[in-house]
């Protein structure tokens, strides 16, 4: 079989299931810079990042055959990444913090650098997203640089539609406030 770039997903997760390593290489050509952002920016690390992107797709290859296809392939992805990005949060904060990890933590204090960089309003929308709650910043994260609908961020973060909704309100509200706060009054198009 041969791997048509007009392949569906879903098609592809069919051949998958029955051992198709083309198919596997396809869909993970296709999502797998997607999936590697939204992970990096739940677990804040590259190499953590990296490694998840292998299990998300080994689980991906062993799991095809349970892919009901309720919802989109690239849905499914954002899930099972999630799962794991949060799985890895958890175990990463009950490991205790060697010496090489405690130096590698970076002084919080600004050098001149980061101070101009401040005033650069990309940054500091960066800065202020991340001062948001997980919870919040998981939806702007997934409404806004995902461009997913209300209804797949339900089913990625596994909450209803409409809290999805609240959530979104209340973090561009929040967020609205820490640009605003921070010196960018109009930060929200």
């Amino acid at each position: 079989m041969n791997a048509d770039p007009a392949t569906s997903d879903a098609e592809l997760i069919g051949r998958i299931a029955t051992g198709d390593r083309l198919a596997m290489q396809v869909l993970f050509s296709r999502h797998h810079v997607r999936v590697y952002r939204f992970v990096l920016r739940i677990v804040g690390s590259e190499t953590i990042a990296e490694d998840m992107i292998g299990e998300v797709f080994l689980d991906v290859w062993r799991q095809a055959d349970r892919f009901e296809g309720r919802s989109a392939v690239s849905t499914w992805l954002l899930a099972i990444a999630r799962f794991k990005a949060l799985s890895a949060i958890r175990r990463r904060g009950d490991e205790a913090l060697d010496d090489d990890a405690a130096a590698a933590i970076e002084d919080p204090s600004d050098d001149p650098e980061v101070a101009a960089q401040k005033k650069d309003k990309s940054a500091v929308l960066q800065k202020c997203l991340m001062s948001l709650s997980p919870e919040h910043r998981e939806i702007i994260d997934l409404v806004y640089y995902h461009e997913r609908s209300v209804e797949d961020v339900a089913r990625i973060v596994g909450i209803p539609g409409n809290t999805v909704k609240t959530r979104m309100f209340y973090a561009r509200k929040r967020l609205g406030e820490l640009l605003k706060a921070a010196g960018v009054e109009r930060g929200w198009p």
